[in-house]
């Protein structure tokens, strides 16, 4: 199992994995790193990534992209009225008010959302990194921009469930940069935080954060962003240049969607040469309008004059983020650059004119945002083992909680989470209660989003105690490790008091209110009217608490602190869980599922039309093969007159039908064509492979019936290395090689008077069968080894010798036997005695 991280962006995305040597970008099938983040529909197939890009031109209806910029929002968003100007593909708003593109796919007008369209993009990348890695992937981490609000970050968590993908966590852009920025760095100081700015200039938006960096750990301090990015350059010099043809050509490019894209695509192109030389440098296109060709040429000191008001809200962005951080130019330690419009000279000139520090390129300006993600999951998933390396992040809206009034008690409303506060993180909520209700959860301030409204969630079966009195209500508000705001949790808190015989305790010991919290209390000692608390439970990894006041109208009476001597009851408390009615962002989970079968049947239908398309090509390319074979080819010789015109007007017809009634066949026809085919075929490449391979084949043989001669021919000359076989054996071997040599003549004889248009009287794998039946035979013979000569037995050893004299000799004394002492002794003892 493999973990991933997906840098998803407006252009193009990018795929890092998490491996034993480090994190590897992944290439893709077309061996570039970088995936076009476009959707195209062909007829009966889906085309996404490089290829889907490489024919939005010719196929422009049908090729989506930018669908990033409006997941999760409705057709009458603002924002997505303005995106709409530059999409060519034809979008309406759907019944439930949500986007819906219209493309042909499988012959007929189909709609898809932009989650869906995602979800393509996400299968696209999930096939490419299962294929780059030779296993399944599952896990990932998937990038998002800072300024996404929960109802953008569901839609995108909906897009990788729909696609399978088992997200473990949704990472902003800049904290995935930082992270890939801080955890190899090994000079991290330990007590004063080492604050680096990130600026991520992108293809769509431009996004500035500020972290502090300590040993082993990053903290995020604060992000700023605008809807700035290459296109708005790509833009604003098409604009510049299409006004310029309009007065000089009298062709108008705005009236014409593939002359505009044409137009953007060969502006991207000026614009990142003018960001490596500041010469007046050509624009060329050929054909570009009614047959015109076009020419222009600008410099980069034209293009910023032209620019001037997006390089000033760029300014803009840079100086709020020092704003809302907080740090001076003396707390900054360094400035690093990612995205590609990061690369424009006036960019980095505004980094150093406002940070005072020159843009530093650490990182890879394309790659880092999927590194850092891609090190998030491998620190997150339990199938990598990796450093652990502490990652807090920032929820960049502030965010309120709002409920309803309960009989004498009025509704009321506290901000639970301020701007920039620590994510992922969890607040909990008391409130009293008798009657279920509703909480409402929202941003309060203005996002770019229409609706601050996160969700409604409706709390059921909350009732009065047993003395019909208010009942407290924990309610948990979270961030989640995904950026989304949510309630988590509700409980009832129920209480039960029984009587206990009076015991002197002291008041330390006192029981303090339930659920382990000390309510706050107001100057006439009764509690406020909602406490809250920053809790630590297995979901969050914050330490920090806070408490702020809200709410209006209602009292809570507390039971005091118990006193030496006075009678005690005893409390049990229980919390029980609330069920809620939530309505928030995102699909219902029978949409969801009725989603993830549709894009299940689309990926089997993609890949039974790959399988078409490959058979049908197999069969084309069969034609095409065999004809010109047969005409002028290696095969004409082997096949007469008649059969070879018989099969090339069969081939001629096939290839006719090929491109009128067989365009749009199954798979088993185009299979079932080709294999009658090579039925066909096939007796006639058998024929020209043997009279091509039969007279090598034949040398073979003769050499073989040569070298069993010579070996006889050796043996009866005495040769001494075969004088450990028998004659028998080599009469053996002369019989063979004579047989071999009867059959060589008499099939020779054959083949040479056999016509070429006639199957050949002998097969090579019959020579084949001589050639190694005979080697067989005569090497089991000539290279058996010579036996091992038989050892002769080594002299004893004196000490042997000794010790069997010894030996001997104590035997002898027991038996009385002198005799048999003398004659254990060697004659090299007797020598030595001498």
């Amino acid at each position: 199992m493999s973990v991933i991280g997906i840098d998803f962006g407006s252009e193009s995305c990018y795929v890092a994995a998490a491996k034993a040597g480090g994190i590897e970008t992944l290439a893709n099938d077309y061996s570039l790193r970088a995936t076009p983040s476009c959707v195209a529909f062909d007829g009966k197939k889906r085309i996404i990534g490089v290829a889907a890009k490489n024919q939005q031109v010719t196929n422009m209806k049908n090729t989506v992209s930018g669908f990033k910029q409006l997941l999760g929002r409705k057709f009458n968003d603002p924002h997505v009225q303005r995106e709409l100007n530059s999409i060519p593909t034809k979008v309406t708003s759907l019944p439930d008010g949500s986007i819906g593109y219209h493309v042909n796919y499988l012959d007929q007008e189909q709609t898809f959302t932009p989650e869906q369209l995602t979800a393509m993009l996400f299968t696209k990348l999930k096939e490419t990194s299962t294929h780059a890695l030779g296993t399944q992937v599952n896990d990932c981490v998937i990038t998002c921009p800072v300024y996404f609000t929960n109802a953008e970050r569901k839609a995108l968590l909906d897009a990788a469930q729909i696609t399978g993908l088992n997200v473990l966590r949704l990472m902003n852009e800049t904290t995935a940069t930082a992270l890939s920025y801080g955890f190899y760095k090994q000079d991290l100081p330990e007590d004063k935080p080492r604050n680096v700015i990130f600026v991520d200039c992108g293809h769509a938006s431009l996004q500035v954060s500020a972290c502090a960096f300590t040993k082993g750990k990053l903290k995020m301090l604060a992000s700023t962003w605008d809807y700035i990015g290459g296109r708005d350059f790509n833009t604003v010099l098409a604009d510049h240049f299409a006004k310029e043809f309009q007065d000089r050509y009298k062709i108008n490019a705005k009236t014409n969607a593939r002359c505009w894209l044409r137009l953007i695509t060969e502006v991207e192109k000026l614009k990142k040469q003018m960001s490596a030389n500041s010469t007046k440098l050509p624009l060329n296109i050929e054909c570009f309008m009614e047959d015109v060709d076009v020419s222009s040429s600008m410099q980069r000191s034209e293009m910023e004059e032209l620019c001037a008001p997006l390089f000033q809200r760029v300014e803009k962005t840079f100086k709020k983020l020092l704003a809302d951080s907080k740090l001076t130019l003396e707390d900054i330690h360094s400035v690093e650059i990612v995205g590609g419009s990061s690369r424009i000279p006036a960019i980095k000139q505004l980094i150093e004119s406002v940070f005072g520090k020159s843009a530093s390129t650490t990182l890879n300006q394309d790659e880092s945002v999927s590194r850092g993600a891609a090190l998030q999951c491998a620190i997150m998933s339990p199938a990598v083992r990796v450093r652990e390396f502490g990652v807090t992040d920032i929820q960049n809206y502030p965010v309120m909680v709002t409920w309803e009034g309960d009989g004498s008690v009025s509704g009321g409303g506290i901000e639970v989470f301020p701007v920039f506060h620590a994510a992922p993180f969890s607040r909990l909520l008391t409130l009293n209660r008798k009657e279920p209700f509703t909480m409402t959860v929202q941003y309060s301030q203005s996002i770019p989003y229409p609706d601050p409204v996160i969700g409604r969630w409706t709390i059921k079966d909350v009732k009065p105690n047993d003395k019909g009195e208010y009942a407290e209500v924990k309610v948990k508000v979270r961030i989640n490790h995904h950026g989304i705001v949510l309630i988590s949790s509700a409980s009832l808190v129920d209480k039960k008091e029984a009587e206990e015989p009076p015991t002197p305790e002291p008041a330390a010991n006192a029981e303090q209110p339930a659920g382990g919290e000390q309510q706050q209390q107001n100057n006439g000692g009764e509690p406020m009217d909602v406490q809250t608390e920053a809790c630590n439970d297995n979901e969050d990894d914050s330490t920090n608490t806070a408490s702020s006041p809200g709410g209006q109208g209602w009292a809570q009476r507390v039971k005091g602190w118990f006193t030496p001597g006075a009678d005690k009851k005893k409390k049990t408390t229980k919390l029980i869980e609330l069920p809620m009615d939530v309505h928030t962002h995102g699909f219902l989970p029978n949409e969801l599922s009725n989603l993830i079968q549709q894009e299940a049947k689309m990926v089997s239908n993609d890949a039974k039309e790959t399988e078409r398309i490959d058979a049908k090509n197999a069969l084309e390319e069969f034609v095409y093969d065999m004809r010109n074979k047969l005409q002028g080819g290696p095969l004409e010789r082997y096949v007469v007159d008649a059969e070879r015109d018989a099969i090339c007007a069969q081939l001629n017809e096939l290839e006719n039908w090929l491109y009128e009634d067989g365009e749009d066949c199954d798979r088993d026809t185009y299979v079932n064509k080709l294999k009658a085919l090579h039925n066909q075929t096939n007796p006639i490449k058998d024929r020209a492979s043997d009279y091509e391979l039969c007279p090598g084949v034949f040398s073979e043989l003769k050499n073989a019936i040569n070298h069993a001669h010579a070996a006889v021919n050796e043996f009866k000359k005495g040769s001494p290395k075969y004088d450990h076989l028998t004659e028998t054996e080599f009469i053996n071997i002369a019989e063979h090689a004579e047989k071999a040599q009867k059959w060589l003549d008499s099939n020779m004889a054959k083949f040479a008077e056999s016509p070429r248009t006639a199957n050949s009287p002998v097969k090579v794998a019959d020579i084949r069968h001589e050639v190694q039946t005979l080697n067989t035979c005569v090497n089991s013979v000539i290279n058996r080894p010579k036996p091992k000569p038989a050892a002769k037995p080594a002299p004893p050893k004196d000490n042997a010798g000794e010790q069997q004299h010894n030996g001997e000799n104590a035997d002898n004394k027991a038996e009385g036997d002198k005799t048999a002492h003398t004659n254990s002794v060697p004659e090299d003892s007797t020598m030595d005695v001498e």
